[in-house]
């Protein structure tokens, strides 16, 4: 699932709104190349900042402006050819994946998130889990279940 202005990798969060905005453009193209969300994070994040170091003001102003443009256009084709409103009554699974812990809705065919720490991605999944009131279930290392917490309000 390619970032937005919306939904990005925590650790951008404090980014200056331009070098933020410049990580999900990298961050973007970086997956589409096939990066693994884990690998394209930390390479973004860098460069964008390289390239907040460098630019002119003009062209600071004038990547926000493309880049609004562009994450919009991304956002409405998103919404209507990979949209999966079916995912929104399924629960969340934290997993480890190969050095990493990933959330991710049960059937989807990407992870919500991928972190170092497997609290930064319990957090994750709790949280939407909790927006879309399903439930979350938590694995160990192992594979094997640690906990299944239900948050159907309905």
């Amino acid at each position: 699932m390619p970032w937005d202005t919306n939904d990005y990798p925590s650790s951008w969060k404090n980014l200056e709104t331009a070098i933020r905005k410049k990580a999900i453009e990298i961050g973007n193209a970086m997956l589409d190349e096939g990066y693994k969300e884990g690998q394209a994070i930390p390479i973004a994040t860098e460069q964008a900042k390289e390239w907040y170091a460098n630019a002119s003001e003009k062209e600071k102003n004038q990547s926000l402006n493309e880049q609004d443009k562009e994450l919009k256009k991304r956002d409405s084709s998103d919404t209507q050819s990979d949209s999966r409103p079916e995912l929104l009554e399924k629960g969340e699974h934290v997993f480890k994946r190969e050095d990493d812990w990933v959330v991710q809705s049960e059937d989807a065919k990407q992870a919500s998130g991928v972190f170092d720490k497997k609290e930064d991605a319990i957090k994750r999944g709790r949280e939407i889990a909790k927006n879309k009131e399903t439930h979350l279930v938590i694995y160990n290392a192992d594979g094997s279940i640690q906990e299944k917490q239900s948050y159907d309000e309905k």
